[in-house]
Order: structure tokens, then sequence, then C-alpha cells
């Protein structure tokens, strides 16, 4: 084994929480869909949540929170304490997890409020009043949204949140108390509230935005705070104050009003939870009884500070958890987009207690011990895009636009098939080994690749270009994809560590000569063109993306994820660009988390970028663009165009027999589409 790098010593020195006694300082901190007592579904032990956890605590992960738990299940109205035998299942594995020497906190929630996902489904079920009446028993979603005062939803205006009564809220203390018992009788280490946190349930009664109660549930700090001291109080009377309880608690609201965030640097009025209320906060929260808090930033309506894309720098909530530890006597956990060295760092000198990590347990859930061995070139990195963990999507016209299957089965991960999934990924050895031509070196190829040779088949890959990655390269240019570049490297290094086989520079136009043996098609997509006088005029966004030069201003035509990706690129770079897209909406397509999507349209309404909607192009001439907006005619001025179109899938061949079509050339999707297909491509073979 060869020796961890020094640097990240102070990340593998052991802690306490209270009395519990932590082994190191990395903590995975709470993703919905790693539960261990269900999510959205009838409350029992998981097996498939439980075993990711324990190859997270096997993999030397010091404290481990599964997902969070809903005191009040808003999927048939279950109250978390009421189920024994789950708790009977959860004791007799807790010997296993614990042989690993980890600790396990059970993260429980009072709920969303007002943030509660909203989908078109959930709209018809509350605007019908007799829907309403009899889905009750199933979901009950005037009490599931009810918030601290009347208020929109994050998601949908169709579905309003109501005042909560005093005596739901007692109801919820109780059940606190009642469920964190029974996890303790269980042989949990400790339990984690959710949270004064991201603008949930209990994080509305704190914030004056939402908070307009007038009794003492409302007004001072005290009384806004008051749900939150509650429920630790509740739970160190009941299970004594030994019991470890952490709040998840997020220092700074960053949101300027409903469904309006604050942008990195951005000069803004805050309506949540500022600084100086913070640091009041912290004390009447650890005064209540909370022996940690686990930090970040941001509420739904600013939510790329809690669920940070590739956009936000990273480590951005480390400043603000530094701030505020100097106003607690209790250990403190920053997360959020955190970097391994950094973190260290902040331990060694004594600024933060503890680092908080999730999404790169689903990217890699044994990257702690690749760290520990020197092996960081191995680790298979998270690259921010919610693809596959959170891909909770919304823009205008509709609430979150997500499939069922999504909604029910979060924390699986675009880059890693088999995250939450090993009921139908898993690798299965061939009895048959066979070779196996793959055309096409892109991403969707080397994964089909990995997963053969890992097989026992013999993949060779015949690539037409002399490097690896397809229009991946273009896809992770932009100088604030460096996430996105690791994983290319990842990919190289695991063809070069099986000693896959590569064809550079051989572009196959004819399949035949493959006869008898298996071939996997992963050609990609070709750029769609538009019938327009001088569309030839463009540069196609791949082109401009491997480097083809622009001049200072330039009109990007296509406001989906890519082109308003490559604007924000332009942008960064000073050049003056517009956006025109024929939809009412930026980044108007499912997949695409709301975190993402809301940070790139408020960074462009911050900066004045211009962005034409309902805009469609019409002819493209030297120096300006003509465009059609709404049956009136436009001129924008600009020295290039930008092709963001969209793209159709080119195939060498249909599928049929031997031949196998994944990625792009099969159907245009996303990256979590290329992976996943491949995989499961390579698993048939």
């Amino acid at each position: 084994m060869t020796i961890m790098n020094q640097r990240y010593d102070p990340l593998f020195t052991p802690w306490k929480i209270g009395n519990c006694k932590i082994k190191n300082r990395i903590v995975m901190t709470s993703m919905g869909g790693t539960n261990l007592l269900g999510w959205m579904e009838n409350n029992h032990f998981d097996k498939a949540g439980a075993e990711f956890i324990l190859q997270v605590a096997k993999n030397n992960c010091g404290l481990v929170l599964p997902g969070c738990q809903p005191i009040y299940n808003p999927m048939f109205g279950q109250w978390l304490h009421r189920n024994d035998r789950m708790y009977e299942d959860l004791k007799a594995w807790m010997p296993e997890f614990h042989k690993t020497g980890a600790k396990l906190f059970v993260q429980l929630t009072a709920g969303f409020g007002r943030s509660f996902t909203i989908s078109k489904m959930m709209e018809t079920l509350y605007t019908n009043k007799v829907l309403r009446f009899l889905s009750k028993p199933v979901m009950d979603l005037d009490k599931i949204t009810a918030s601290a005062s009347p208020s929109p939803n994050r998601w949908s205006d169709k579905v309003p949140s109501r005042e909560m009564t005093k005596q739901e809220i007692q109801q919820f203390i109780d059940s606190f108390a009642l469920s964190a018992r029974k996890l303790k009788d269980a042989g949990v280490d400790g339990v984690e509230i959710h949270a004064v946190h991201e603008g949930y349930l209990l994080d509305q009664f704190t914030l004056k935005y939402v908070n307009k109660r007038t009794d003492e549930y409302g007004g001072s700090l005290e009384n806004r705070y008051r749900f939150a001291a509650e429920i630790v109080k509740a739970i160190k009377k009941l299970c004594g104050n030994d019991f470890p309880v952490s709040l998840r608690y997020s220092v700074v609201s960053k949101t300027k009003d409903f469904r309006k965030g604050a942008l990195p640097g951005e000069d803004y009025i805050e309506v949540g939870r500022d600084m100086e209320e913070s640091k009041l906060a912290v004390k009447f929260l650890q005064e209540a009884g909370y022996d940690m808090l686990n930090c970040d930033n941001g509420t739904y309506d600013a939510w790329y500070w809690a669920h940070p894309p590739i956009y936000m720098p990273e480590n951005c909530n480390l400043d603000d958890v530094i701030e505020i530890r100097k106003y607690c006597d209790i250990p403190v956990v920053c997360a959020g987009r955190m970097d391994p060295k950094v973190a260290a760092d902040a331990i060694k000198d004594g600024k933060i207690d503890a680092a908080g990590f999730a999404r790169p347990f689903l990217a890699d859930n044994q990257w702690v011990t690749k760290l520990m061995e020197n092996r960081e070139e191995e680790i298979r990195p998270c690259i921010l895009c919610h693809n596959g963990c959170f891909n909770m999507c919304h823009y205008k016209g509709v609430p979150n636009d997500q499939e069922l299957s999504d909604s029910l089965h979060l924390a699986r991960c675009a880059v890693n098939a088999e995250t939450m999934q090993t009921n139908k990924h898993y690798i299965r050895k061939t009895d048959a080994p066979k070779k196996v031509h793959i055309i096409g070196g892109g991403i969707g190829g080397m994964e089909a690749a990995r997963v053969l040779k890992l097989r026992g088949h013999e993949p060779i890959i015949h690539e037409q270009s002399d490097r690896l990655g397809g229009t991946f390269i273009a896809a992770s240019a932009e100088f604030y994809k460096g996430k996105l570049r690791d994983l290319l490297k990842w990919y190289i290094r695991q063809m070069e560590d099986l000693g896959i086989e590569i064809r550079y520079n051989d572009k196959i136009s004819d399949l035949s000569q493959f006869e008898g043996s298996p071939v996997i098609v992963a050609t990609g997509a070709k750029a769609r063109k538009l019938s327009i006088p001088g569309f030839e005029k463009t540069i196609e966004a791949c082109d401009f993306l491997n480097g083809t030069p622009v001049g200072r201003s330039v009109a990007v035509i296509g406001g989906g994820l890519t082109g308003s990706e490559i604007a924000y690129e332009l942008a960064l770079q000073g050049k003056e660009v517009s956006i025109i897209e024929m939809q009412d909406d930026l980044i108007k397509q499912t997949g695409v988390c709301l975190a993402n999507s809301s940070y790139l349209r408020e960074w462009f309404e911050l900066h004045k970028v211009p962005v034409y909607l309902n805009t469609s192009l019409k002819e493209v001439k030297d120096g300006c663009i003509i465009c059609d907006r709404q049956g009136e005619e436009i001129s924008i001025p600009c020295d290039s165009v930008i092709s963001s179109v969209g793209y159709v899938p080119a195939p060498l061949s249909e599928a049929s027999g031997n031949i196998h079509l994944v990625g792009d050339c099969k159907k245009v999707g996303n990256l979590r589409t290329v992976i996943w297909q491949a995989y499961e491509t390579a698993m048939k073979i």
C-alpha cells in the first residue's frame, strides 16, 4: 500500500460529538434515496439503502448519515415511530455496520412545507376537490405542504401552503422524540434533525419572509426557532443527554425573495437568515441542546447553495461556516462542493471540525479508501450534474417535470450505473468470451468496453480520431468544467489499466467486416441544421468548444443547457453575448435539475445578458442576425453566431442481431442515458 498524501492527515484524526467518538473527520451527509427506513413508500427496513450505507462505512467514512426520514411520511401518511418491525430489523443489522468502526446518525425531518416538490399529477389532485378528498389517505397535500404561514409553493402556484396548527406542531415534536428513542434502542449512534436548513419546514419557521405568525412560534428569534428547540429538548428528555443530536443548518439563506436566490458575490438584501441573526441563532440552538451543526447555505429559493452545480465555486459555503464556528462551542461540519485538501487545511487550523460530502459517494463509494491509499487517480469523480441523483426539473409553465421513476428512486448516479441499482446493474462474468468491436471511443464506447472487459470479453475500440473522448471533449471544454475533464481522464485510465485495445484513426463505414462478432455502435449524434438563409455562416457549438474563435459580440442560437452554458462561458470571457430561444424559458428540458438551471437563469438576469425568448432565427447576415419575436422582425448585431439547436442520432446502421446501438446514436439524451445504456448493452452480450 502506498502512503497517503500527508496533507490529508487532518481528515483522519478522531473527534467527538458529545460523548460519541468518531474515527475520522469525513461525514457522508444525507441524500434522498439512501434511506434505511424507506423513501416515499411504506416505511420498512430498506435493504438496498442498507447495502449502500454499509459499503460507504466499509470504505472508511467516519460518520454516515443515511437519507432523511420524514417523521410524517408524505406517502400514506404514516408516523415514523409506529412501525416496530423495521426498528427490530435495523437493530439486527447494526452490529454488522459497527464492525466497520464507523458511526451512524439517522436524519429525521419534519418535512418540506412550501418546498414540497409538486408534480403535474399533484396539481390535478389538489385542484380537483373530489380527487383531493379521495387521495388524502395516500397523499394529503394539504397536510404535507403546510408551513409556518400561508405561502406560495416553490414549484407551483396551484398548491399553496396553509398555516400549521399548534396541535400539528406538537404531533411532530412528539414523533421526533419517539422515533429517536426507537433508533437509540436499535443501536443507532445519534440522530440529526432536518432541518433549520435549505428552506425546509423547520427552516420556514425560522425565516421572517415565510413566518408571519403572531403566536409563540412567530415574531422574535426565540419564537421562530422554538419548533427546532422543542424538538431537541423532547429528544433529550426521552433519550438522555448523552444521546447526540445534530442539526442540519444553513448559516445564511442567500435569498432575495420567494423563488429568487442570491448568487455568489451578489450585493443583495437578505430576506431570510443573515450572518448577524445566524450568530445569535447558533448560540440559541446550542443552548437548546444540539450537539453539532452540519452546515451549508441556501434555501429552495436559492437551491444552488445547498446543491451546488458545476458553476458554483468549490468550497462555496466554507467562509460562512468558518465564521459561524466562532460563535458556538459545539462541532461544526461544512458541506458543499468541498475539496478534501481545502477541508483538511481548515480542520488542521481549527476552523471547522469535519467535512461533509454527499454526491462523491454516489459516483464512487470507495473514494475515501482510494484517497487513503494514494490512489486518487482511480476515484470516479462526481461531475455535479444532478442527472441521476436529483434531477428535479423546473421551468416556466410546469411544476416539477420529472419521470415518476426518478421521483421515487433518488440517489442514483449518472456516471455510475451501479449506484443504488445493484439489483439490475452488476458485473456478471460471461461463460462465452467474445471479441466485441466498438465503433466510437466516446464515453459510451469506453463504458461499454470497460464493462465488457470486466465480464471477460475482449473489446476493441475503433476510434476515427487520434484521441478518446468523442463529443465529451467539447462538452468538458469550458474552463469551469474541470470535474468533467477529470471524468474523461478516469475513463482513459480505465482503458489503460484494463488493457483494452484501441485502434486510433480507424474510421469504420462498413460493419460487414465484423460479421459473426458482436458490434456496439457508439458514434454519437450530428448537429441539427436549420434551413434558413445564411445558416452556413454559423459556428456549430462543438466546433466553438473545440477551439473555433469568435468575435467580440456573439449570438447563441438555442437556449437549452448546451447553449446556455456556452453563453455563460462567453460572458465570463468578457464577450457581449445574446441568447435566442424559441421557447418561453431557458433550459426548457427535462433532466436538468432546478439547482443547475436556476443558477444560469438568475446569472444571466443579474449580469444583464440579453435573452430573447419566444424568438426564432430567420436569417444570418454578416454583422447581424434577423429574428422573429412573436411576429415582430428584429435585427440583433453580432460578430459571430453559434448554433446550438440540438442534435440528431448518427448511427452507422440500424440495430439488428449482433449490432447494438448505444448513446446518442440511438436516441439523443444526456450523459446518464449514455452511460447507463452502454452498461446495460455490455451486460447483454
